[in-house]
């Protein structure tokens, strides 16, 4: 079924686009939802005038959101998160928090344009992407670190890591040693078989 889309939909179409589409998808999804319509002559001419004034209207806001994205461009922001006793978060980080994190640096910025594929739920640092529209997007450097009352949390297990680090550098160098070890015996013996076939002949 060839429909005119009045909204953007995301991995389909863009506004104003006359588009082929499987007739399940349209009459189930995009005509209820107002996204699209029939592809007549008349809807056709009246996308064409919607497509030119949405062209207008994202030329305003990509030339807004790159004012914002000047902003936050390097921008980094630090988030502290508790801990549990595995060293993974009690929860996780999500794009609300990132959101609430860069409004107290000052910038408002809308938690749904905040792209996390999924929740952060460790320790560390992450490069975040924030679209704010199709053509403008910028990268903020999220870094998650342990509360205050997590760090002995996280002092236990990079002991606990250094010891097993340790000890299987300790197991390695003991098996070199065992393996140099019967390097050698065997060495001496081919050595003194050797000596024996001389002694013999």
């Amino acid at each position: 079924m060839k429909v005119v889309f009045l909204e953007d939909v995301e991995g389909t179409a863009l506004v104003g686009d006359v588009k082929e589409v499987k007739a399940g998808f349209a009459r189930n999804f995009l005509l209820p939802r107002g996204m699209a319509i029939p592809a007549t002559k008349n809807n056709i001419q009246r996308a064409t005038s919607v497509a030119s004034r949405e062209t207008v209207r994202q030329a305003k806001l990509d030339a807004e959101a790159r004012d914002v994205v000047g902003k936050l461009e390097g921008l980094a922001v630090t988030i502290e998160a508790r801990l549990g006793e595995n060293g993974r978060l009690f929860g996780s980080v999500t794009n609300r928090d990132i959101a609430a994190r860069l409004a107290e640096a000052g910038h408002e910025v809308d938690a749904h344009i905040i792209q996390l594929s999924e929740p952060i739920r460790e320790i560390g640092e992450r490069v975040v992407a924030i679209r704010f529209t199709r053509n403008v997007s910028t990268d903020v450097t999220v870094t998650v670190v342990p509360d205050e009352a997590s760090k002995p949390i996280l002092e236990r297990i990079e002991a606990e890591k250094k010891a097993l680090e340790e000890a299987e550098a300790k197991r390695l160098a003991e098996m070199e040693y065992a393996a140099n070890q019967a390097r050698g015996r065997r060495r001496r013996r081919d050595e003194e078989d050797e000596d024996d076939d001389s002694d013999e002949s």
